[in-house]
């Protein structure tokens, strides 16, 4: 259905009909999944569904098996709060479909949701008029509809700009719930994914288990004091001019090596909230009903109804980019955020928006056949390193040698251990590199390994690697001989003075995806 480097994971042509929808204009994309927006076509008897929706595609039906159950679990969450949950704050489900198209192997199984169709996002809003007029009373929303998910038992998980609809009437909805999961106790358990921006400090190094990862709703109320920041400010409230950056400086600041300096332009009937949202330790964070009042309050929305004046994504000429009406016609998640299984939206500098498939192209090819899903992967393990050899071209080029981007691979007979997953980690060595805080994982993981883990690890291991080849007296390429040592060690690539004789097959593929995936006028 859609060929490497196209925009949308899953394409929908227009006038396609599923159930009593026909597919209209293509709206958001991630990772995984697509939405599009659709017209009802059924008659009276469909009560209760209004005359437009949105729908959106996840190919529940086709991918590799692993890929395939990671996929239904995201659904699986997604469907069970949208079934359990109804409140004014969470955007709606309206039923949902399966395709049978025997014909579109593409689309053929694909799980298709009904949601509400919303106007905008409060990423696109910010992205045109950046401290929008409006934005203490979408604060106060935003925070309503949190304490909606808490209060219910649920954990949001992915709270950012991009999962904030505004609605026709100005109204806000909270959306992507396939990182939701439901309080067991104290805790929930999620996928091992986060926008690092809005992750908080104690989640940046913890270990993942077999469940995942362990999750309370204080990570829900650090999002939203960053959020509160940006939105108020213009800026985070960490500093760094990347998410690599400013996720450095929360674990500083976690740490207590650094201080928390919020902007000076935060009003002061704010610097108090934001303050105890981004304390150090979850336990010292504000919540509940405490956070609910201090919010409105501040927004001076207390004892009145929560409704906006209504909002329209501003079609003008801003200083970090144009949102014309033939960008709206091909919105990203970014601008559109519908819960689509995507970690890849948004640009390095972390405000203007870019769709998946274009993620780092000035440093990766787009139209080479570098997966979508794995481009941010790629690109941020690369740019967390520090050594300019370790590009995203050398990444995908690895991955394309090792394992043809398969995340399922499982090659047992390769050594004592076996190889195993996109990057073919042994498992214990794995162990050293899967943690991003450098400290090792307190057993040896088991496989399988997906690729959030394999492709960081992979990006920490050639940047450890990359000082302990030899400066002078090697032959060759000095990212093609990093790749050696990735497929042998650093030592035998000293000793034989470059690519040793049994790895050469293996460095000649890397060597000629290099070129393949290197953009032109790049080395």
């Amino acid at each position: 259905m859609n060929g490497p480097g196209e925009p949308f994971a899953v394409r929908v042509p227009p006038g396609y009909r599923v159930g009593p929808w026909e597919v209209r204009a293509p709206l958001a994309t991630g990772a995984f999944g697509s939405v599009y927006e659709a017209r009802r076509t059924g008659g009276a008897s469909e009560a209760g569904l209004p005359r437009t929706a949105a729908l959106k595609f996840l190919p529940t039906g086709t991918n590799t098996p692993r890929r395939l159950s990671h996929l239904r679990e995201l659904v699986d969450r997604e469907v069970e709060l949208y079934r359990r949950l109804r409140h004014p704050r969470l955007i709606r489900m309206y039923q949902t479909l399966t395709v049978d198209d025997p014909a579109l192997p593409g689309l053929d199984g694909a799980t298709v949701l009904v949601l509400e169709k919303a106007e905008g996002s409060l990423s696109a809003l910010l992205t045109a008029s950046p401290r929008p007029a409006a934005g203490p009373a979408l604060l106060a929303q935003i925070c309503e509809g949190l304490h909606q998910l808490h209060t219910a038992g649920w954990v949001h998980g992915d709270l950012k700009p991009a999962n904030v609809l505004l609605m026709h009437d100005g109204t806000v909805r909270l959306a992507d719930f396939n990182m939701a999961a439901e309080l067991e106790g104290t805790h929930a358990y999620t996928p091992a994914f986060s926008t690092p921006d809005y992750t908080p400090p104690e989640l940046l190094w913890t270990e993942i288990g077999e469940r995942g990862r362990r999750i309370r709703p204080s990570a829900d109320i650090w999002a939203f004091g960053v959020l509160a920041h940006l939105v108020l400010t213009d800026s985070f409230p960490l500093p760094g001019g990347t998410p690599t950056a400013r996720r450095d400086a929360a674990v500083a600041y976690a740490r207590s090596t650094d201080a928390l300096r919020l902007s000076p332009e935060l009003p002061d009937v704010w610097r108090d909230i934001v303050r105890d949202c981004l304390a150090r330790t979850h336990a010292e964070r504000v919540g509940g009903a405490e956070l609910l009042r201090r919010v409105a309050t501040a927004a001076g929305t207390a004892g009145r109804p929560g409704r906006l004046p209504r909002l329209r994504t501003p079609h003008r000429r801003s200083r970090r980019t144009t949102v014309t009406a033939a960008v709206a016609a091909t919105l990203t998640v970014a601008v559109l955020g519908y819960a689509v299984s995507d970690r890849t939206s948004g640009s390095p500098d972390g405000k203007s928006p870019v769709t998946p498939a274009s993620y780092g192209a000035a440093e990766l090819r787009t139209d080479k056949g570098v997966p979508v899903t794995y481009r941010r992967l790629i690109v941020d393990s690369a740019h967390d390193c520090v050594q300019p050899e370790v590009t995203p071209a050398l990444i995908a080029a690895m991955l394309k040698a090792e394992s043809d981007f398969d995340p399922d691979l499982a090659d047992p007979h390769a050594g004592r251990e076996g190889e195993y997953g996109i990057a073919r980690w042994t498992p214990s060595l794995l162990r050293w590199w899967i943690r991003a805080d450098g400290v090792p994982a307190s057993a040896t993981p088991r496989p399988p390994f997906s690729p959030a883990e394999s492709i960081p690890a992979m990006g920490r291991y050639l940047c450890y690697m990359e000082p302990l080849l030899n400066a002078t007296g090697l032959k060759g390429d000095r990212r093609v001989l990093l790749a050696a040592a990735y497929r042998t060690s650093y030592k035998k690539v000293n000793g034989a003075g470059g690519v040793p004789p049994n790895t050469r097959a293996y460095a000649d593929r890397v060597a000629h995806y290099l070129k393949v995936y290197t953009p032109p006028g790049r080395t």
